[in-house]
């Protein structure tokens, strides 16, 4: 009997480990002790945020051999209720030493010596953590393999792709509620109340970002959450939030005007929609990433603003636990790759004028599909919205 709770069927789990046990052959390694939750919910199916909390571990040989996971007693009715794994053992904080456990299981699984995979880059391993595990595993050693297993989960299946588009309904409703409240007289985290329940509501998981929105003078701060200042007429408001289905989040980006919007205002949301819409215009299957960021930069160029362009252009998204939602796909400059079709990403716009006060935040999630790149949530590459008074 599958667990109640899970995700996928025991099949598509099957596949993913085998083409991640590929991948790490072909690089090289021996076997991996994964730490990041992501992988241990894409890999087992075990779904749980506390990775930040108490350490826990996914285990296996990559020659083959059942996997085993680690984690903390209290925990272990999560793993029940969505994993498929068999081998699941439990440590008891502060009585037990969970590096131990995890150590001894890595012995158990035939992983004595050698090089093994490990997520250096997760915020899931600490470095008090990584230097205890390193010793506790030696002669076998540790490696990075962030993006090797990272680029596991970049093309999407079509399950993922259904909870991804539930994510986006979820964020629409958010989106719904963001030009329903935006009011004069309203606060900033009275608003984002209001996106959040919408969510809730609609039957969303919770985010792994807190949600971000700024208005009026605040509005340069591209990460700012909102605060307790209350919107006035005229201000232009920013507004960044994920819709989540089982873990799969799709982000809204939204930039909207309570009321008329100054002259300053409309121009640099007008180079912020030109911005977008250029570097959304060359996304293709095969084309480079650091080509789509460049001409995103074209028309800021022209405009004696590139320089306010202050963040990459894209990110590629998926599953995500806090305290982070991006996937190890960059669309950026310095980034050597291209994209293909069945990735998911968020594609922005990010001007900011800290200086004078402004700041324009517009995009959304988008899918690369066999019909071409459809965009699942977000603001997009629209006019200037203003709320109604």
């Amino acid at each position: 009997m599958p667990p109640p709770f899970a995700a996928f069927p025991l099949d598509e789990h099957r596949e993913r480990f085998a083409r991640a046990r590929r991948a790490l052959m072909r690089a090289g390694f021996d076997g991996c002790v994964s730490v990041a939750p992501e992988h241990l919910y894409y890999l087992g199916g075990y779904d749980s945020w506390v990775a930040v909390n108490s350490p826990q571990a996914l285990i296996f040989d990559v020659g083959g051999g059942e996997p085993i996971l680690v984690l903390r007693d209290v925990d272990l009715p999560l793993a029940r209720e969505t994993s498929w794994l068999t081998e699941v053992r439990t440590y008891r904080m502060h009585a037990e030493d969970p590096v131990a456990a995890i150590a001894n299981a890595t012995r158990d699984a035939g992983l004595r010596q050698g090089r093994l995979a490990i997520e250096s880059q997760s915020y899931a391993l600490t470095h008090a953590l990584g230097r205890r595990l390193a010793d506790a595993l030696a002669p076998a050693t540790l490696d990075d393999a962030t993006d090797l297993l990272g680029e596991l989960r970049v093309i999407k299946s079509a399950r993922e792709m259904g909870y991804l588009r539930r994510a986006a309904s979820h964020a629409e409703a958010g989106l719904a509620a963001f030009r329903a409240y935006a009011r004069a007289g309203t606060t900033e985290i009275e608003l984002a109340g209001r996106i959040e329940a919408a969510m809730r509501g609609a039957g969303g998981d919770y985010w792994a970002i807190p949600t971000e929105l700024a208005g009026g003078p605040r509005a340069a701060g591209g990460h700012a959450t909102p605060r307790g200042r209350r919107i006035e007429r005229g201000d232009l408001i920013h507004a960044e939030f994920a819709g989540v289905e089982r873990r799969y989040h799709a982000v809204a980006i939204h930039s909207l005007a309570v009321g008329a919007a100054s002259p300053a205002v409309r121009e640099l949301y007008e180079a912020a929609r030109a911005s977008l819409a250029a570097g959304i215009g060359v996304v293709a299957p095969g084309a480079p990433v650091e080509a789509i960021e460049e001409a995103s930069l074209v028309p800021l160029r022209a405009r004696g603003l590139e320089d306010r362009a202050m963040m990459r252009f894209g990110y590629g998204i998926g599953i995500a636990y806090p305290p982070i939602w991006l996937e190890t796909l960059q669309i950026s400059r310095g980034a050597r790759r291209v994209v293909a079709e069945g990735m998911v990403f968020v594609l922005h716009a990010c001007l900011e004028l800290a200086d004078e006060g402004l700041g324009v935040v517009q995009g959304g999630t988008y899918a690369l599909t066999e019909e071409g790149l459809e965009m699942l949530v977000g603001g997009g590459d629209v006019p200037l919205e203003i709320a109604v008074e």
